[in-house]
């Protein structure tokens, strides 16, 4: 059993009473419903630009990006060039919409473009989807947990889930924001302090490392291959990561709620283009630290994780030592490194910046699944519409907590089963995404798509995803998982388009809801 020292532990300690004491602060500035939910709208946009960083890059980002440039190589990258055709496209497109039409969650635009069912089902793929993200956003901090401190893996899961659940439910979306910020400094500093060790234990610096890395083909990051089974090629990454992106950026209510806490639409544009400027020196580092860990263990072999042994040294004798240590999966290959090769407290440090990450993500998803429960259901299936601020509050804490509740549940029972970090993230926003963003794109870019014809395309859309992510069990071939949201949103919104003129055309106030050149709201 690993042991950290009293300052690894005071460390982490300080770390989640500053967390608990922020949620405990807001709790006393709550006003009602819109500073619940939205903050008031009254957030800076830099703050805003941090937070929606925050929340996308959690601790799947801090486990599973090193562990991915690690065993696959940097092909993966690939997918952060992406980013400058989504944020363009969120910017300049979607969010006049999302912003000009006063909206509490994305898919009350859906309601006004298409009609309530499609509210309805738009916000349930957000609620299945975002549940299990949350799931595996508590699962991949417990593994580290578990690694460093020896804690079984149920105490770390339930720690994890417990504490994003309580300062979430107290303090509500001005909580969230402001401990995002606080947790963005947290992991990156983590990351920083973890590159440097590993760079200055290794004769000859990051020249010495990459060459290591160079020799086994673990700095290569172009794949020019069109096969579609394929892991990772440059087509793969660019496309699928475009796609994948504009889930997360233009159908998620993770993302948008953040965009309606500023106070403008100008704030909010401002915020999402210091978030993609920043999004690549962040990124890089992820990944560079992959290929760092890589040449660390092939200048000192003897310190190879087990798992790793015959990736990176075959034919390598397990030494004692090594093998008294609990096998890792390969999103435990960072834990595992700080917990054997750095000193105290950085141990502690690191626990801080994994559940930093995590807290970002979790408490961001349960505040934004209590909002899309409260708003597209409870408010529109139980006509709660007028219910007072005070009752409404009540809900969206209660909804909070029973998230928090369900997203532990399925960090302990199910994520195990779902593979890597990275592979299991793209498969659910695939499956569960790619249609939803066919929706969206069906709604703002065609003035004759209607609601018959957006539930066909989402049907058949969802088929073809279903389809690429398991090609493997059913035509005995794996299509790469980068593709699987991309197929789904292209075959939603083809499929969505010719399916629309089977049935009448939509109304003249739905078609005033695409976009145009010259279309503009006034806030």
């Amino acid at each position: 059993m690993s042991q950290l020292s009293a300052l690894d532990i005071a460390v982490f300690g300080f770390y989640m009473l500053l967390l608990f004491g922020v949620g405990v602060w807001f709790t006393r500035r709550q006003k009602g419903l819109k500073t619940y939910l939205l903050a008031d709208q009254n957030v800076h946009w830099v703050i805003v630009g941090i937070s929606i960083l925050a929340a996308l890059f959690s601790g799947i980002s801090y486990l599973g990006a090193p562990a991915e440039a690690f065993f696959y190589g940097l092909a993966y990258f690939w997918t952060v060039i992406s980013f400058l055709i989504a944020t363009p496209i969120t910017t300049l497109v979607f969010l006049p919409f999302f912003r000009g039409l006063k909206l509490y969650t994305a898919y009350e635009y859906l309601e006004k473009r298409f009609d309530r069912r499609m509210r309805w089902v738009a916000s349930s793929l957000f609620l299945v989807r975002v549940s299990f993200y949350v799931g595996l956003a508590i699962y991949a901090p417990a593994l580290a947990i578990m690694e460093i401190t020896g804690w079984p893996f149920w105490i770390s899961v339930l720690l994890t889930g417990i504490a994003a659940t309580f300062y979430t439910a107290l303090g509500g979306m001005q909580a969230v924001i402001w401990t995002d910020t606080l947790q963005f400094i947290v992991l990156c500093g983590g990351i920083l302090v973890i590159l440097g060790f590993a760079i200055a234990a290794v004769p000859g610096g990051l020249p010495a490392i990459w060459h290591l890395a160079a020799a086994d083909g673990k700095t290569r990051f172009l794949y020019l291959d069109m096969d579609p089974t394929v892991r990772l090629s440059i087509w793969a990454a660019l496309l699928g990561g475009t796609s994948h992106n504009l889930v997360m950026m233009v159908t998620d209510q993770i993302s948008v709620q953040r965009y309606l806490t500023a106070p403008s639409l100008k704030d909010s544009q401002k915020a999402l283009w210091l978030k993609l400027w920043v999004t690549f020196p962040l990124v890089s580092l992820f990944y560079l630290t992959g290929t760092v860990l890589y040449g660390y263990y092939k200048a000192f072999p003897s310190n190879v994780p087990p798992l790793a042994q015959a990736h990176l040294v075959p034919g390598l004798a397990v030494s004692p030592q090594i093998e008294t240590v609990h096998r890792i999966a390969n999103d435990r290959l960072l834990p595992y490194f700080v917990l054997h090769e750095l000193p105290s407290p950085l141990p502690g440090l690191l626990i801080a910046g994994i559940f930093g990450a995590t807290m970002a993500l979790v408490s961001a998803a349960i505040n934004s699944l209590a909002t899309a429960a409260l708003m597209d259901f409870r408010r529109t299936l139980l006509g709660d519409s007028k219910a007072s601020d005070a009752r409404s509050l009540v809900w969206a804490r209660s909804l909070t907590v029973g998230f928090g509740v369900l997203g532990t549940v399925l960090a302990l029972f199910v994520m195990e089963h779902l593979g890597t970090l990275v592979q299991a993230v793209n498969t659910g926003f695939g499956l569960f995404g790619g249609p939803l963003l066919g929706i969206f794109c069906l709604g703002v870019f065609s003035r004759r798509a209607n609601t018959a014809g957006a539930f066909l395309g989402a049907a058949g859309g969802g088929i073809v995803g279903a389809l690429v992510a398991f090609s493997g069990p059913l035509f005995g071939y794996n299509i790469s998982f980068m593709w699987i949201s991309f197929s789904s949103a292209s075959m939603t919104f083809l499929l969505g388009s010719l399916a629309s003129y089977l049935f009448p055309a939509p109304s003249e106030s739905a078609r005033r809801l695409v976009y145009s050149w010259n279309h503009a709201f006034e806030e």
